[in-house]
Order: structure tokens, then sequence, then C-alpha cells
């Protein structure tokens, strides 16, 4: 099986993680809106811990968060549940950005078809966007803007926290996708002005399946979303459906590990950089790292190695390394990263990109000893 380096497209659940949700698929039997019972009052009781430590790893309020299945359902309620007051209000203009998750891209080009116009804001080489340019696009009809932390590919972090200052007090939504800071970034999310954020249990050594949308409140008020699904009132209607308390309170208890071992976890994980980047630039091979490193976040390294196919060298390396070349939302059928693609990189550069992730619960001996591996086997294809 060799070692797993593709964190950004799944982190390996936490063992105490698991081993709570276990706990509560045994003995926690009830449905957590049933209250005519002690055990919906039970499994009612998990679930409110878990918001409160959701919130806590966030430094939002308890009544902010609201559970959906995952960050693509997050950014969908977002973006689709404004449609109603964006057509009632007359500001049908999003702007968003080229690099952002397919969920964002999808959702944000299907309001095309009822009316709505939306602008792409592209980043330069170095796989940010230009705050400037973004403003430069705001229109007296802009209703929403919504731009990732940090990038899933690249890695890169997007200048969302002077965004948000100048958003503050426009009259603008501001949509943040969290999903690859959360949990990581704690310090730096805490800070971030935004009313809307979405964020995913499996990227932070939770389970799949579940995830979280914040709302923030503004004069005791929620921004005016509407449900893109029907069915029971749910978190408050906001997104129907029977609470998977299990997989809910794993979240939770993944964020309280999160927020006691976020500074430990990003040392190691710098330390952990630092020995790759070592090990690349003493190795005499032609590379490219894509973004610009001071921007980068200490989880992931997105390489160039020139004039090898990163299809090529991920078979040649399966057995005993597990990386990516992009987004495993793409990863079905091949076609060229249109993040990198944003950044205007050359299609040598593309076609030879690779995505290597990892946290600080990786064996760091066994990933310095497959990467080298890595580093012979490109050797022997330059």
């Amino acid at each position: 099986m060799g070692i797993y380096l593709d964190y950004n497209a799944s982190s390996p659940i936490d063992i105490r993680v698991l081993d709570y949700m276990v706990d509560i698929y045994k003995n926690h039997i009830g449905n957590a809106d049933s209250r005519t019972h002690t055990f919906g009052d039970d499994t009612r009781s998990i679930v409110e811990n878990a918001r409160q430590e959701v919130a806590d790893l966030l430094g939002v309020k308890k009544d902010e968060i609201f559970f959906t299945s995952g960050s693509t359902e997050s950014n969908n309620i977002a973006i689709l549940g404004l449609k109603k007051y964006g057509m009632q209000s007359n500001k049908r203009h999003i702007i968003t950005t080229s690099i952002e998750h397919k969920a964002v891209l999808g959702a944000a080009s299907s309001l095309i078809e009822e009316g709505f116009e939306v602008d792409f804001v592209h980043p330069d080489d170095t796989g940010r966007i230009s705050v400037e340019d973004l403003i430069s696009k705001i229109r007296p009809d802009t209703l929403l803007v919504s731009v990732m932390h940090v990038n899933n590919e690249t890695g890169i972090i997007q200048p969302v926290k002077e965004i948000g200052a100048f958003l503050e007090d426009k009259g603008i939504y501001f949509h943040i996708d969290a999903t690859q800071s959360a949990g990581k970034l704690v310090d730096e999310v805490r800070e971030l002005q935004y009313d809307m954020l979405s964020i995913s249990a499996h990227k932070m050594h939770g389970p799949q399946g579940i995830g979280a949308l914040v709302l923030k409140k503004k004069k005791y008020k929620l921004p005016p979303i509407n449900p893109v699904m029907y069915g029971g009132q749910q978190e408050h209607g906001i997104r129907p459906g029977t609470l998977p308390v299990a997989l809910i309170g794993g979240f939770g208890k993944a964020c309280k590990y999160a927020t006691d071992e976020y500074r430990e976890r990003t040392r190691i994980c710098a330390d952990i950089k630092d020995k790759l980047m070592i090990l690349v630039c003493n190795s005499g091979l032609i590379y490219h790292i894509n973004g610009d490193p001071r921007y980068c976040v200490p989880t992931t390294l997105n390489i160039s190695f020139i004039g090898v196919s990163s299809e090529a060298l991920m078979l040649a390396t399966k057995q005993f390394c597990g990386i990516s070349n992009g987004s495993a939302c793409n990863s079905s059928s091949y076609s060229h990263s249109h993040v990198l693609s944003a950044m205007q990189l050359s299609e040598e550069r593309i076609d030879s990109a690779l995505r290597i992730s990892w946290d600080s619960d990786v064996n760091v001996e066994m990933m310095i000893d497959e990467f080298k591996n890595l580093l012979e086997t490109v050797h022997a294809f330059q």
C-alpha cells in the first residue's frame, strides 16, 4: 500500500474520533429531534455538545453553526440560498474566483440561467488573487462575494482577511470556503470577517459525510438564506433531514482535538515541509513549485518535475505513495487543472504537476524514505 500523501482529498480519521463514534452507534440510539423520551434527549445533547465544539474551533456562536453533509452542500446552500433574496432586492451580481472548488463554480454558474451575472477573478502566477482586482468588480447590484481561504490544489492562502475587512460595511454578503483551512489555520480563521463559511469534517481527521455552514448574525439576524431542500425543520429549516448523530459527534471531537493540538500539528507539518524541500533542492532535478511558497500552508506541496508526466509518475510510484495531481472531485477523467490553468502556467508545467499533502499524524520517517523513492523515479524519467 505504501504511504498515503493525499490529505487534501481526505484525511485519515483520528482513532479517538472513530472510537467515540462507535460508542454512539452502539449506545445512543435515539433520533435527536425526538422530544417525547429520554433517548431523544440523550442524542440531542450529543449533537448540541458537538455544535459547541465546532463553534469553539471557529470562534463563533453556537447558534451560528448549521450541520450539513459537507462543504459541497454548504457551498451550494450559501450561494443558491441567496437566490430568492437577490431577485427580490434586484441584486443579481456575484463575484467569485476562477480557482474555487467546483461546488462554488457550479453553483454560481447555475444562477446565470436565472438572470444573475457572475464575475470570475483570476489569480496571477503566484496562485493568489488581487484584492484590488476583486474590489474593482464590485457594483451597486453586487449580492455576494465568494472566495476560498486556502486553495485545495496549491495550498495557497487567499487574501480573504483583507477582502472581508473591505466588505464588512458594504452591504454585500461574503462567503468563505474554509474547507482546507479549518482546523489548521485556526487563529487566522477566527479573525476573519464574513457572513457565511463552509467547512468539512473529513479534511480535519473527522468522518466523511458531515460538515457545517456558519451563518453569522448581524444585528441578531442571519443572512437571508432560503433552503435548497425541503423536509422537516431540522437545523431551523436551513438543512432538513434526520441528524446523523454519530457523524456530528465525531465532527465535534475532531474540532476539539484540532482546537487543543493545532499549534503542535502546525510545527510538525512545517518541519516536514522543510525536510522535503531540502531533498528537492539537493536532488539536481528540474522542477517548479506551483504557487508562491510565502503564502502556502505547511501541509501542501504542488510541484512540477519538468518533462515528466504526472500521470506516468503516479502510476510508476503507486505502490509506495498515494499522491495526486489535483482535486479528487476531478479525478474520474483527467483534464488539466482549472486552478493551474487559471494561473496561466505552461502546458508542460501543468502536465507535470503533482500535489503532495500531509498532516502531523503521518509517519515522518516512512514519508521521507518514500519521497526519496519518488525523486529517484523522477530521475529515471528526466
